[in-house]
C-alpha cells in the first residue's frame, strides 16, 4: 500500500503541476523517477521491490504495449506510406549503428566480453518517444518529424528483440533458435493486423454497432485481447501493438479517435507508474560499484552514438536541418530497454547485474535530458505549445489565461 500511496500523491502532484511542466523543463516522467528514488530502498525505504520479480517486469510490459498501441493509432497506413524513406533510414541504417556504437564503448570503457557488448547496443537500441511529449504528442510540431519518432519508436521496440535473444542465448552458451524467433515476430505481427481488422469489419455491418459513449471501450477490448493472445501464444506483443493500433486508424479512423483521449490517459497512468517502480530500482547499493568506464559509456550512448547514427542516416533527406537535429538528439532509451534489461537480469548471465546496472543508469540519464528538453527545442524550432493549457487564472473573458 506504500507504492500505491506515493503513487497517487505524485500523480496529484503531477496532473496539479502539468500544465507549467508542459512550458518549461519541469519533467512529469522525471519526477516520478525521483519519487521511486525517494521511496525506494535507496532512499526512505518505504517498499522494497525485487529487480528480479514478476511484478516488475509485467508493469513495464504492460506499460510499453499500452504506449505502443496508443502510439499506432496515430500512424496509420497512408502515414506509413508517405513517411517511410525517413522511418526505414531511422530503421535500417540508424538503429545497428547504434547498436554496434554502443557496443564499442562498452567492450572498451566498461570491459565487457563482445558478446555481452553487443547484448548492452541491442537493449538499448531501441527508442522512446513518450520523454518527449512536446515533440512528438503536439499538432503544432511538424507532422513530418512526428511521424518520423512515432514510426521509428513502434517499430524498432520489436525488431530489437530477435538480436536481444541471440546475443542473451549466446552468452548463456544456450542453443539459438533463430526459427523460433522468426516465428514470433511474424505471429505478432499477423495478430495485431488480423485481429483489429475482424473487429473493424464487423463494427461496419448494422448489427454490431455501439453506443456513442461506449465507443472508447472498442479498441480497449481489441488491446486487452491482443495482450492476453500474444502472451499466451509467445507471439511478439510490441510489434503486435503498433500494428494493431496502425489497422485500426486505417480501417476505423472514427474508433480511433474516440479512443485517442482515453488512450493516452492509459498511456500516462501505465508509463508513471512503470517509472516510479524503476526509480524504486535505481539504489545507491546498485550503482556505487560501476566504474567511471561505464558512466562514459551511458553518456557516450546517449550524447555522442544516437545523435551520430541518426545525422549520419538522415543525409541527403528532405527532413529541414533543424528537424533532422531534432530527431537525431530524440532517441530516449524507455520501457523497451526497461524490459529487456529486467530478461538480461533474470537470464543470470555472468555480467546480468553489470549490464542490469549499466542500462539502468543510461536510461535514468536519458529520461533526465531528453524529457526536460522536449520543450526547449520546441522553442528553438519556433513551435510555440498549444494555446489552451490552463495557468489557473480566469482572462478578461471569463476563460483561463494561456501559456
Amino acid at each position: 500500500m506504500a507504492l500505491v500511496l506515493a503513487f497517487g500523491v505524485v500523480l496529484l502532484i503531477c496532473v496539479s503541476l502539468s500544465a507549467l511542466a508542459a512550458r518549461t523543463v519541469l519533467s512529469t516522467a522525471l519526477l516520478f523517477l525521483v519519487a521511486g528514488a525517494l521511496i525506494g530502498r535507496g532512499g526512505l525505504g518505504l517498499v522494497d521491490i525485487p529487480s528480479d520479480g514478476a511484478f516488475v517486469t509485467g508493469l513495464a510490459d504492460l506499460a510499453l504495449f499500452t504506449v505502443l498501441f496508443t502510439d499506432g493509432q496515430r500512424a496509420g497506413l497512408p502515414d506509413l506510406r508517405e513517411g517511410w524513406r525517413l522511418s526505414g533510414r531511422a530503421l535500417g541504417l540508424a538503429m545497428p549503428l547504434t547498436m554496434v556504437g554502443i557496443a564499442l564503448p562498452a567492450h572498451y570503457l566498461a570491459g565487457l566480453d563482445w558478446t555481452t557488448s553487443l547484448l548492452v547496443g541491442a537493449v538499448l537500441s531501441p527508442t522512446d518517444p513518450v520523454f518527449a511529449s512536446a515533440i512528438v504528442g503536439r499538432d503544432d510540431v511538424p507532422l513530418r518529424l512526428r511521424r518520423l519518432l512515432n514510426v521509428e519508436s513502434g517499430l524498432n521496440d520489436g525488431l530489437a528483440l530477435p538480436f536481444v535473444l541471440i546475443f542473451l542465448a549466446t552468452a548463456t552458451n544456450s542453443d539459438t533458435h533463430l526459427g523460433a524467433v522468426a516465428v514470433e515476430l511474424v505471429a505478432g505481427l499477423v495478430l495485431g493486423i488480423v485481429i483489429p481488422a475482424a473487429v473493424a469489419l464487423a463494427w461496419r455491418t448494422r448489427v454490431f454497432t455501439a453506443e456513442p459513449r461506449l465507443q472508447a471501450l472498442g479498441p480497449l477490448a481489441i488491446a486487452v485481447i491482443l495482450y492476453a493472445t500474444c502472451h499466451l501464444t509467445h507471439a511478439n506483443p510490441y510489434l503486435a501493438a503498433f500494428a494493431a493500433g496502425s489497422t485500426l486508424a486505417t480501417l476505423d479512423r472514427s474508433m480511433a479517435e474516440h479512443f485517442e483521449h482515453l488512450g493516452d490517459l492509459l498511456s500516462e497512468v501505465t508509463k508513471f507508474a512503470a517509472l516510479l517502480v524503476f526509480g524504486a530500482l535505481i539504489t545507491p547499493e546498485r550503482i556505487s560499484h560501476l566504474s567511471l568506464g561505464d558512466w562514459a559509456v551511458a553518456v557516450i550512448a546517449i550524447l555522442l552514438v544516437r545523435p551520430a547514427a541518426m545525422t549520419l542516416s538522415l543525409l541527403r533527406t528532405p527532413l529541414p536541418a533543424r528537424e533532422r537535429s531534432a530527431a537525431a538528439w530524440f532517441g530516449p532509451k524507455g520501457f523497451a530497454s526497461v524490459v529487456y534489461g529486467l530478461l538480461v537480469l533474470q537470464a543470470a548471465i555472468p555480467a546480468g547485474e553489470h549490464v542490469f546496472d549499466l542500462v539502468a543508469i543510461t536510461i535514468a540519464l536519458s529520461i533526465v535530458l531528453h524529457s526536460s528538453t522536449d520543450v526547449p527545442v520546441a522553442k528553438a524550432l519556433s513551435i510555440e505549445p498549444p494555446a489552451n493549457l490552463p495557468t489557473g487564472r480566469p482572462d478578461t473573458r471569463g476563460r483561463h489565461e494561456t501559456g
